[in-house]
């Protein structure tokens, strides 16, 4: 008989589901857990996927994203899927879209460029292709190697 863990449902939260594989932690990061939470955060990391071969999912009780939360999500897991639970079902459900320009959610990796100057000028990076992710400052044309640790 094959024994299997389940992560319990959650009553009211937040399902990020097609994660990238690997990149669970990152979402943790970007949603600043588990520093500023006391509610129930379950991560499962590298499980079986029919569409991707393997992925991650994170749930978070009594929590919603903010649009900025989905837009830097969708930097690293372009994929994923986000779930609104309320009452144990899925209220709302939607596909993170990475949108053809970034602002503001990105640091440009290239010290001398005018994004990172003292000046306050918002960074802004063009999408180059999709999948995978490459994307390009506006103003230097440097590519990050790792968009996830560009991530203001």
């Amino acid at each position: 008989m094959k024994k299997e863990l389940k992560i319990p449902r959650i009553k009211d939260g937040t399902v990020i589901d097609h994660i990238t594989a690997g990149q669970a932690l990152k979402v943790l990061r970007i949603l600043g857990i588990p520093e500023g939470t006391k509610s129930i955060v379950s991560v499962a990391m590298y499980v079986k996927s029919k569409k991707m071969g393997k992925k991650d999912i994170v749930k978070v009780e009594n929590r919603e994203l903010d649009p900025e939360e989905v837009n830097k999500i969708a930097l690293i897991a372009p994929k994923a899927t986000i779930n609104i639970i309320r009452d144990y079902k899925v209220a709302k459900k939607f596909r993170v879209h990475v949108p053809d320009e970034i602002v503001g959610i990105v640091r440009c990796p290239n010290p001398n460029c005018i994004s990172n100057s003292e000046e306050p000028i918002e960074s802004r990076f063009v999408v180059v292709r999709r999948d995978p992710l490459v994307i390009k400052c506006y103003y230097c044309e440097r590519k990050p190697d790792n968009i996830a640790d560009n991530i203001i």
